[in-house]
């Protein structure tokens, strides 16, 4: 109890020293349970969409693909009207309706703006059914009695101001359907940001289906006392088995949920990643705390001692401190994180993914994690300043407390960080080495452990180099004032080597990541010049399939001299090896040889194009042992098996389709029926010479009917590509931004508890002439060069983890390593900012210190 007492006193005394430190641990306990309350949110609002749509028993087709079907060739597997029959006479069917429904759909407005979400949830266009009254009401109008109407569901019509009268296209590889809206209705549940629309069922199954009579799914319901899974037998009975799925509600509920649990299982755990980051940094600043902490007490702990604590109670006593530290941190963290995945709703709302706050679900594991998290790192982090202040002897009561006797690095330490350095460095050599994919991830994810670990340990040691040098080049232009920041922060190597490393973890990441979007788009760019020939491409930022209608309203653009198609279709591959395998093989005409340059192992590609014929890959070449002239055996999906002449072998040199297998579009068309065959996913375009701009112009106006779609010569797709890069690095910069924020709190902790440590010193100083100005001063310098340390060290360590991580992605053709110099220098002169601001706090207390009182302070 008394060693209770004694610690509860010490963290209020401290309180104050402690704030940056549990703020640190409040930030990463918030991140964690934010986003285990926001994927929670999310499950739930998913969860409740699932039971109350699904009806209590469905049947589907059992080889239907479903979405990916009707995207591929917007002719999916379908039911015929008689199973609807069928279904309504078994036993225990209250009612059976047939429904409609698609994803591979747009729908545009009287201006042809897509009035579908920006992103992420998708456009679904059905029928109205009876089922659908379980989810959604109709407010406005009615729902669809004929081909001229649509019906809009409320949250579209408001974010797009849509209402009764205002004319939609439906644009689907079947035709265009142009219809005015009838109704619109509202969600009882939380709607996750999918636009909904609905046809009249004719028209639905028309431009949806392909025909009339044909339905997507059966909705059955129970009779009154008949359970899903009796109703499931009597189902399977009446419709006699066949290649159908018949699931109660329970297992489509279940099913769906397993779908998007595993999409949010990817964004859950990326997320928990970063808010390791952060708990690692944060360790740093807990570390630094508590050494200091100690360092400043070694008199009153001597004192402790000569009056008979033991070792193991001034042990617990500073353990107590750190669990009190983390128990409250984590808490005021857990309360914070639920704030944070209200703002993440916001964030995920402003995109298109709407999410209810009525929906928020804070689950018990999520305060318990939360909770044992922060306290389990915080008292981890304070074990070892603890078991130093065990070390104090009564003896230190008779000395003058201050900076701690080990605050030099020892040879062990320097001998132990050079042997992880070097391990991790052979490790990252041994990635460019290395032939396999597999091989070079081991060696990098080895390597970045290491010599992050090795920077660590080292890191004291370094401070002396780095600093002077730093000093000599940044801080000799101060004078005296320089001089003394620089001797600060060289006083205690191992601070300041601990609280750059919390900077030089963020930083290193932002380098790495750097480095390797910058060879990605360098590495793309370069094979584009060398390998498309084609004028323009013509795609789907969505990834959705090119309907009928818009490529021929392509053909009909003036100044073009060919247009190359371009399918995905698939086959299982069988080689004479007895090896097997499902591949997608891409069907072109014949005029992509010229479009897309590809170097040759053997043979010519345009050879590949000649009927039953087929190129492959080189690795492909090797590993199975196949040359020009060998027969491989495909057995297409949803099509008949073919024997194809192997006629050419490709490099897998380059980036651009390395490894693909080609086919000609007629040599497919011969073994998959016209209503599988696969649509276009991108169009490649050349101009007749001389004609390149009138022929851009004159696509781009074709396709104006189709927003869907975007014409982009050469240059315009690596704009693309580099915004596409630019956006996915931002976010994880956006993500890494915690982990710098606790580092810069490491940073402020560490000049705000040493302005403590040197308080006399501070008043000696004044007293014999240093003003307050100079005094601010040399605290802001002395900051700018910790933080200048950790960005040197971050950045090193981060140009060669993505120096590593070029030579694997070298592998998949990306070949070209770019040093994105302007970021790093970038990043390295917001370090000095960092560090300034960093300062502010600790040098105005500074500045406010009483001359008198510094000096008379023990």
């Amino acid at each position: 109890m008394t060693v209770f007492k004694t610690s509860l006193r010490n963290f209020f005394a401290h309180k104050g020293r402690m704030a940056l430190s549990a703020v640190a641990v409040l930030l990463s306990v918030a991140f964690v349970s934010g986003t285990l309350v926001f994927t929670d949110t999310m499950n739930t609002t998913f969860d409740k969409l699932f039971a109350v749509t699904a009806t209590d028993v469905t049947v589907r087709p059992a080889e239907s693909d479903g979405d990916e079907a009707a995207e591929r060739s917007g002719k999916p597997t379908t039911l015929p009207a008689a199973a609807l029959e069928k279904a309504r006479s078994a036993e225990g069917v209250e009612f059976a309706e047939g429904a409609v429904n698609s994803m591979a759909v747009t729908v545009v407005n009287a201006d042809n703006k897509d009035v579908g979400p920006s992103g992420g949830p998708p456009t679904i266009v059905g029928n109205w059914t009876e089922n659908d009254l379980k989810s959604m009401e109709i407010t406005s109008g009615n729902a669809p009695r004929g081909p001229t109407e649509i019906m809009v569901d409320a949250d579209t019509a408001e974010k797009h101001k849509l209402k009764l009268g205002d004319e939609l296209r439906v644009i689907t590889a079947n035709g265009d359907v142009r219809a005015r809206i009838s109704g619109i209705a509202s969600f009882k549940v939380t709607n996750p940001g999918a636009a909904i629309f609905h046809l009249h069922l004719p028209t639905a199954q028309r431009a949806l289906l392909g025909a009339e009579g044909r339905f997507s799914y059966l909705g059955i319901t129970a009779a009154d006392g008949v359970s899903n899974e009796t109703l499931k037998k009597n189902v399977a009975d009446a419709l006699g088995g066949g290649k159908l799925t018949i699931k109660t509600a329970e297992e489509a509920t279940e099913e769906g949920r397993d779908e998007i649990g595993k999409s949010l299982d990817v964004l859950k755990y990326a997320m928990l990643g970063f808010a390791g980051i952060a708990f690692l940094v944060g360790i740093f600043l807990i570390v630094n705390t508590f050494s200091m902490l100690v360092a400043q007490r070694t008199r009153e702990i001597g004192l402790m001692r000569a009056i008979g604590s033991s070792r193991k109670q001034v042990n617990r006593s500073v353990l107590v401190e750190a669990l009190f530290l983390g128990v409250v941190g984590s808490l005021t963290g857990v309360a914070a994180g639920v704030g944070l995945a209200v703002g993440l709703m916001k964030i995920m709302g402003s995109i298109g993914m709407e999410l209810s706050t009525g929906d928020l679900t804070v689950k018990w594991t999520t305060p318990a994690v939360g909770l044992a998290l922060g306290v389990i790192v915080t008292v981890l982090a304070a074990y070892v300043p603890a078991r130093r202040a065990g070390r104090v002897s009564p003896m230190a009561a008779l000395r003058d407390a201050g900076t701690p006797a080990d605050g030099k690095p020892g040879w062990v330490r320097a001998a132990l960080g050079l042997l992880l350095t070097g391990a991790g460095a052979a490790a990252l050599l041994a990635t460019s080495q290395t032939e396999k994919a597999a091989e070079g991830s081991l060696y990098l994810g080895v390597g970045v452990l290491l010599t992050l670990l090795g920077f660590i340990v080292i890191g004291p040691l370094l401070a002396g180099f780095v600093v002077r040098a730093l000093g000599a080049l940044v801080l000799r232009m101060f004078g005296p004032v320089g001089r003394m920041a620089e001797r600060n922060a060289l006083r205690n190597p191992r601070r300041t080597g601990a609280t750059g490393a919390a900077l030089m973890i963020g930083l290193a990441l932002v380098a790495c990541l750097s480095v390797v979007g910058a060879s990605m788009v360098a590495s793309a760019t370069d094979e584009l010049d060398r390998s498309v020939g084609a004028d323009f491409i013509v795609q789907s930022d969505s990834g959705q399939r090119i309907v009928p209608q818009a490529e021929k309203a392509l053909r009909q653009a003036d100044g073009i001299d060919h247009i190359t198609r371009s399918r995905d279709v698939l086959a299982k591959v069988s080689a004479d090896d007895g090896s097997t395998a499902l591949e997608s093989i891409v069907a072109t005409d014949p005029s992509y040889a010229r479009d897309l340059r590809r170097e040759m192992v053997d043979g010519e590609q345009a050879d590949a194009y000649r009927a039953d014929s087929i190129s492959v890959g080189e690795d492909y070449a090797t590993r199975h042992k196949v040359k020009v002239g060998d027969t491989l055996t495909l057995a297409f999906e949803k099509g008949r098996t073919a024997k194809l002449k192997v006629a050419a072998i490709t490099s897998d040199g380059g980036a651009m389709d390395q490894g693909v297998k080609y086919i000609s579009i007629a040599t497919a068309e011969k073994y998959i029926p016209a209503e599988h065959m696969p649509r276009d996913y991108m169009l490649l375009a050349t101009a007749k010479d001389g004609q390149t701009k009138q022929a851009q112009a004159s696509l781009k106006a074709s396709l104006a009917d189709y927003p869907q779609y975007k014409v982009r010569d050469q240059t315009d797709y690596k704009k693309g590509l580099q915004e596409q890069i630019d956006q996915l690095l931002n976010i994880i910069y956006g993500l890494l931004a915690l982990a710098i924020i606790v580092a810069v709190l490491g940073v402020v902790n560490t000049l705000a508890l040493s302005v403590v440590e040197r308080t006399r010193e501070i008043g000696l100083m004044r007293a014999i002439g240093l003003s307050r100005r100079q005094l601010r001063r040399m605290i802001r310098l002395e900051s700018v060069v910790i933080a200048l340390f950790g960005a040197l060290l971050g950045l090193a360590l981060g140009l060669g983890w993505g120096t590593a991580a070029q030579q694997l992605l070298a592998l998949e053709g990306l070949k070209l390593l770019e040093i994105p110099w302007p970021t790093i220098a970038t990043v390295f002169i917001a370090s000095a900012f960092v560090g300034l601001l960093a300062a502010l706090v600790p040098a105005f207390r500074a500045g406010r210190m009483n001359v008198l009182n510094a000096i008379a302070t023990e």
